[in-house]
């Protein structure tokens, strides 16, 4: 019995989906706590050291974004359209979204104080990995 439980964590563990919020490599010297990158998302931290945040989603039904949301941003869906209907009668706008991690990729790396999230595997030397999560 120990040997099955044994191999049922080892496969769970190997099948794990690992995930990463990434950022322009203008941002190389800072930390962020996951905190922050909820922050960040909510358009609630908007400058960092005289640098404009510009947090990039993927589309709503991405698998990653609705991982992100529910691990990094603790919110579900209907907790953050609420938040946004709300914050659209103040005046403020959700992220941007695109459609790939390759857009996201391409994004990050070219606007300053860019960040966005991706597979951990698609996050390269290009862009600076600044959280991590996995599933």
């Amino acid at each position: 019995m120990m040997k099955i439980f044994l191999f049922f964590i080892l496969a769970v563990a190997l099948n794990a989906v690992e995930y990463a919020v990434i950022a322009n490599k203008k941002l190389d010297n800072y930390s962020f706590s996951k905190a922050k990158i909820k922050m960040i998302f909510l358009k609630k931290h908007k400058i960092l050291n005289g640098t404009e945040l510009v947090p990039i989603n993927l589309e709503s039904a991405n698998s990653i974004r609705n991982s992100f949301e529910s691990n990094v941003l603790n919110m579900s869906k209907n907790r953050i359209k609420s938040f946004w209907t709300k914050e659209h009668y103040l005046g403020h706008r959700p992220p941007l979204s695109v459609k790939s991690s390759k857009s996201v990729l391409s994004f990050v790396r070219k606007i300053d104080g860019a960040i966005g999230y991706v597979l951990l595997s698609d996050a390269d030397e290009s862009v600076n990995v600044i959280y991590k999560w996995s599933e």
